[in-house]
């Protein structure tokens, strides 16, 4: 198979999803060109600049930091479409109007590559009918790319080829989606809404249908229908809300116009009270209102039956409130069809309505079930699909349940199961594949290479497989950590895996990890620490808290100094230990990663050293590793005693618990480096750390000594930070307690109240942190934050 390489994109329409997909790929390294266009007055790229200023506004960010908007350049169709000749990828992106994008395609085909990829961001036209409007030695390379808001976020892509595309073209556009920006693919047909859409739009409707037929309250609808079902925490009216109410009413359109003979199709229109808020401009999150709206610091939700809003509550009956909690789903699912209680009967409802629709539709809309639920999760952020929630709750007694209620006339449509359902399966999810009602047989995963770099890979229920914890070989194991192998990997290299709760550090793990590695030192050529995310939420601070209570401070020391020996033992191993990064890398486990011999970062890492937000200084190594980047940064320059322009922005972050958005702002924080490795495709993270390690070892690795003669900004280091502190307690933005805690950090960052370039050892600046440390625990004001923290995960600011 070829490789796509792309030295260079474009996007064509600086739109919402046009400059997020540009900024995305900015993310990825990929220089962009982003055309739309030309401004009528003033500077001709005034309207791409105008989006590119506004990627820096958004929330969630889709900059992983501010430094990538250098990759995108702006660019208008009058004046730059030359430019494209440049381009292996060119992604269209302007609005759903196939005339539009067909006088795009016109415009634009004199320019194109004749090795360029030419794809479609459409959400729902048809992929065969844009195709037409290229020439023909085009068509082979142009296919749909269905990009989910916000791009950076949203795991799911789907692909849609055309009768013409070759099939080399989107493999090797599947292979460089996963890989290099970390997506989940859906290979999905070229049906009106493809799959996530089709599916979830139905669900929506669902849900709404049945509000209404239950009297609900769209809150209560939004209570039932959000995480206590396995969906996000937006539901179904607050996505709506999100989405925006006219692009939902527009995707509905859409299935009304291209589907009439949908069995379903009498329930493809916006309900009237969605048109009248469209009409009003009530469009939602965008238009500061729409179902819900913000009053003050209350949400209010529109009520139908008062014509107005009212403050939310959306409150779950007693009954089913019990019911949801039941773990197993035949018995949940029996529970709901056996109540009379009207929350219950809505919830059947729509899961039955919704298991209805994707079996009698799955051969229409995707080629497997597989792709349907993944379609599901990656699309709709729901913890299962539709098919593997029905096969966990029992596929013959809910497809009979399904059946009584179709000849019942309960159903939103009266098309028959398929037959397939009926002849004796257990489920359409099996070891050996997934079913497809289109080729009649269970089909297995894609065997394209880039999937052989996903160690654990996503799975849907009962494919089967083995968890990370199942898998491997023993070699050494406590209640903390467990150090395996993967023999058919590398049996070379160990794998460190923290077994605590969020992996959260305390003393099993630390001594599991010191003899963990003592153990590895004997036989094993490197080391990987590596688990599901998240890597560490920090120290353990429960067993802190404990400890407190019972004034057991020399014992506390003690842990704190094991930590730091531990944290040493990563560092100074003989073997190379590398941190394999995904989600939080959080106080003790951020300094775990600073101490690795590299460190391999999924993009989606948010690493910071956050004990200030419970009265606490780092004192795990933290401050210590900085003080060592701000010696070693200060002999490169004319000065080298010139120390705290490099400690200034740490100390601030530290003060303020910072922590970063993505794996490049943790390496701007200093919390990585800027040799390791970012991935976007964080299943690929134990493969790539394993090679890493492995890579290490046959350079001949060997740690670096520990450090001496390490210059400090001492006392007069301390005074200049703390001159930052007095400026914000005094201006209200710290507490007094705050500045306490900061000028802490100060000292420890700064080598202890000893004289300006003094010269200390790691040691002293451990003792340093340390002794700090336990003052600080020793304080009512932290005992109070840190117990705080444990009761509410907030943090109180005393």
């Amino acid at each position: 198979m070829s490789q796509l390489h792309v030295k260079k994109a474009a996007v064509l329409g600086a739109g919402v999803m046009g400059a997020q997909i540009a900024a995305h790929l900015a993310n990825a390294g990929v220089p962009v060109v982003l055309f739309d266009l030309a401004a009528k007055d003033g500077d001709k790229n005034g309207i791409v600049r105008k989006a590119l200023d506004g990627l820096k506004k958004l929330d969630p960010a889709p900059l992983a930091s501010r430094a990538v908007l250098k990759q995108i350049d702006a660019a208008n169709y009058d004046e730059h479409l030359p430019l494209l000749a440049g381009c292996d990828l060119i992604i269209e992106a302007i609005a759903e109007r196939m005339d539009w994008k067909n006088d795009l395609y016109a415009k634009i085909a004199p320019f194109v590559s004749s090795t360029a990829i030419i794809a479609s961001n459409t959400s729902g036209l048809s992929i065969n009918a844009l195709a037409q409007g290229l020439p023909e030695n085009i068509r082979p390379r142009f296919c749909g790319i269905h990009f989910f808001n916000p791009p950076r976020y949203m795991h799911l892509v789907e692909i849609i080829g055309t009768e013409t595309t070759d099939a080399a073209t989107l493999d090797a556009l599947e292979t460089w989606l996963t890989s290099r920006l970390g997506k989940g693919v859906v290979r999905a047909l070229d049906t009106p809404n493809f799959v996530a859409n089709r599916i979830g739009v139905f669900s929506i409707l669902a849900v709404m249908h049945h509000t209404q037929r239950f009297e609900l309250g769209f809150d209560t609808a939004d209570a039932l229908t959000g995480p206590k079902i396995g969906r996000p925490k937006s539901a179904t009216y607050r996505t709506a809300d999100v989405v925006g109410l006219d692009t939902l009413a527009h995707v509905v359109r859409t299935m009304q116009n291209t589907l009439p003979d949908d069995p379903w199709h009498g329930h493809f229109k916006a309900p009237a009270w969605l048109d009248r808020l469209i009409e009003q401009g009530a469009l939602g999150q965008k238009s500061k209102g729409g179902i819900f709206r913000k009053v003050g610091k209350a949400i209010h939700v529109l009520d139908l039956g008062l014509q107005d809003y009212r403050p939310s509550a959306g409150e779950v009956s007693a009954e089913v409130a019990a019911i949801l909690k039941e773990k197993n789903l035949a018995i949940r699912f029996a529970a709901l069809r056996a109540s009379q209680d009207r929350q219950a009967r809505f919830l059947w409802a729509i899961f039955r309505d919704v298991f209805h629709y994707a079996a009698v539709q799955l051969e229409a809309v995707a080629d497997n079930a597989r792709d349907l639920d993944f379609a599901m999760r990656w699309g709709f952020g729901w913890t299962q699909g539709p098919f593997e929630i029905w096969q966990a709750a029992g596929w013959s007694e809910i497809a009979q349940a399904i059946a009584a209620d179709i000849a019942a006339g309960l159903t939103m449509s009266g098309a028959p199961l398929p037959a397939w359902v009926f002849d004796g399966r257990d489920g359409v999810h099996t070891p050996a594949g997934s079913w497809s009602a289109r080729r009649t047989a269970y089909v297995a995963p894609s065997a394209l290479p880039v999937y052989q770099r996903q160690l654990f890979p996503e799975r849907v229920l009962g494919a089967g497989g083995a968890s990370p914890e199942q898998s491997g070989e023993t070699l050494y194991e406590n209640d903390g950590v467990r150090l395996w192998t993967m023999p058919a990997v590398d049996a070379g290299i160990g794998i460190i895996s923290f077994k605590s709760k969020m992996h959260a550090i305390g003393s099993e793990v630390v001594s599991g990890l010191q003899a963990a590695i003592a153990q590895a030192e004997a036989g094993l050529a490197g080391l990987v620490i590596w688990h599901e995310a998240p890597f560490a939420v920090g120290a353990n601070l429960a067993q802190v808290s404990e400890a407190c209570a019972s004034g057991e401070f020399a014992q506390l020391e003690k842990y704190v100094e094991a930590f730091q020996q531990a944290a040493l033992a990563i560092k100074y191993a003989p073997v190379p230990v590398v941190a394999a990064v995904q989600g939080m890398a959080l106080g003790g486990g951020c300094e775990f990663a600073m101490h690795a011999a590299r460190r391999v970062l999924a993009l989606e890492s948010y690493v910071g050293l956050v004990e200030a937000g419970v009265g606490l200084i780092p004192a795990g190594g933290g401050c210590k590793e900085f003080a060592l980047q701000a010696a070693e940064w200060a002999s490169r320059t004319a000065t080298p005693n010139e120390l705290l322009a490099f400690l200034q922005p740490v100390f601030m972050n530290i003060a303020t618990a910072k922590v970063s958005k993505s794996a490049q702002e943790a390496v701007g924080y200093g919390f990585a480096q800027a040799s390791d490795t970012v991935l976007f495709h964080p299943d690929e993270l134990l493969y790539v750390a394993i090679r890493e390690a492995r890579a290490l070892a046959e350079a001949g690795y060997a740690p670096k000594q520990m450090a001496r003669g390490i210059p400090v900004a001492g006392r007069a280091g301390i005074a200049t930070l703390e001159m930052t502190l007095v400026n914000m307690r005094d201006g209200g933005m710290i507490s007094a307690y705050d500045y306490q805690v900061a000028r802490a950090a100060a000292v420890a960052l700064c080598g202890g109240e000893i004289d300006a370039g003094s010269l200390v050892d790691e040691a002293w600046l451990l003792g340093v942190e340390r002794r700090l440390f336990v003052q600080l625990l020793k304080n009512p004001e932290t005992q109070a934050r840190i117990k705080h923290m444990l009761d509410t995960g907030k943090v109180l600011r005393n």
